[in-house]
């Protein structure tokens, strides 16, 4: 093999998170490093095992349909830390087999179900000194939905995402000195592309078509595309002469097509429709407000532009969007609404009084903290390194217009 640094990136589409996270990763690597890291992302649950490829399906099913469910269906998957205690079970010859051609230097889990047995099963297969373990966790709190499977002692170092979701992995016997608190895995992307407030007025006008100084609610989704915006709408119709919406639908093309209907017979209400997107990052920054469900990708990009939430738990919360939701209730007050009636006297308020607005987004902006993704991905490296005897090249970010091949 060529003399670079190999990454294996354990992750898996239960949601969109992770993937999101993984990728991330992977563009993060290529900006800083170029061509002296090589990252390979593996969705190890779904193609390592048909049992597992459809615990992930059924996952994505309840999202979809009964959110509640997720509280037994979390139980349930909360023994494979008794399963996966010291070795992997299920999907183990593909796995095997991943390890044996690539042979990584480092493995970066971003999902709960991919680091017991996983780390151990790759030392004994590899060597220990051959290969070294991360752990890139992203949840926001701890508690009921933060899944033991998180935590696995042996491994070489453990990022959170927060503060308070680091102190409860050490609650729960990650040992300190492995630790480190790195704040969101984002794009690159979305770190270049910071609206100001000149270009956020011109991009609702010339990209959304919408008016550049009005009131702007994001009905948001993941790239499922799990979503109530048919319920929200009527509500939100009501106020048409002093807000606008945006709203995306992932992949879900009944959605999509319902919404394109219902915007031709209701042209009062100014209102942008796509379905998955790449700019999430932008369609955040045009907006004031977001009600999106607890998912981390999209409530960590929410925290880092400044753009308010409400949060959607309609069909109840998930138990990981427990965690989110508890964050942000705790310290910024986010609003929960768990049928579309509860949004209204939020909007009321705020029309009458924008003051009031002005003091939740205010709470909201307070939960920021400092996040150097670069930093992240340099822990990393740096540990790739010891095992590869490669010493990576670093490339100023942004490139500041210089060509790189």
């Amino acid at each position: 093999m060529d003399k670079k640094i190999r990454i294996l990136v354990l992750t898996s589409s239960t949601g969109g998170g992770h993937d999101a996270r993984a990728q991330a990763f992977a563009q993060w690597c290529f900006a800083l490093y170029r061509h002296g890291v090589d990252v390979r992302i593996e969705q190890m649950l779904e193609k390592s095992s048909v049992i597992n490829r459809s615990g992930v399906s059924l996952y994505n099913w309840i999202q979809m349909r009964l959110p509640f469910l997720h509280n037994i269906f979390y139980a349930t998957i909360e023994l494979l830390s008794i399963l996966n205690r010291s070795n992997v079970r299920l999907g183990r010859a593909y796995y095997r087999e991943v390890l044996e051609n690539y042979k990584p230097h480092l493995i970066l889990s971003v999902h709960d179900c991919l680091n017991r047995g996983y780390f151990q099963f790759a030392r004994d297969l590899l060597g220990e000194e051959n290969v070294r373990c991360v752990t890139y966790c992203g949840e926001f709190s701890g508690g009921w939905g933060y899944s033991r499977n998180w935590i696995e002692p042996s491994v070489d170092m453990f990022i959170s995402r927060t503060p308070t979701a680091r102190d409860f992995a050490l609650k729960k016997g990650m040992p300190a000195e492995k630790t480190r608190v790195r704040g969101h895995l984002m794009r690159p992307q979305a770190m270049l592309e910071s609206l100001n407030e000149q270009e956020r007025r011109s991009y609702r006008r010339r990209e959304l078509g919408l008016e550049a100084d009005r009131f702007t609610v994001f009905l948001a989704t993941g790239g499922n595309g799990a979503n109530n915006h048919l319920l929200l709408l009527p509500i939100l119709l009501r106020h048409a002469a002093n807000l606008q919406v945006i709203a995306i639908c992932g992949r879900n093309n009944e959605t999509y097509n319902e919404l394109m209907h219902w915007r031709s017979n209701h042209p009062e209400l100014p209102l942008f429709i796509d379905g998955f997107t790449d700019v999430m990052h932008l369609l955040i920054q045009a907006s004031d407000v977001i009600v999106t469900r607890g998912g981390t990708t999209t409530c960590a990009k929410a925290l880092h532009y400044g753009c308010p939430i409400v949060f959607n738990a309609f069909g109840g919360i998930m138990p990981q969007e427990k965690l989110t939701w508890k964050f942000f209730r705790n310290g910024a007050r986010s609003k929960k609404i768990e049928v579309a009636a509860d949004i209204e006297p939020f909007i009321d308020n705020w029309m009458g009084d924008p003051s009031s607005f002005e003091r939740y987004r205010a709470d909201f902006v307070s939960m920021q903290y400092p996040n150097d993704q670069t930093e992240l991905i340099e822990d990393i490296i740096n540990l790739a390194e010891e095992v590869s005897g490669t010493k990576a090249t670093r490339y100023p970010f942004p490139l500041d217009g210089r060509e790189e091949n």
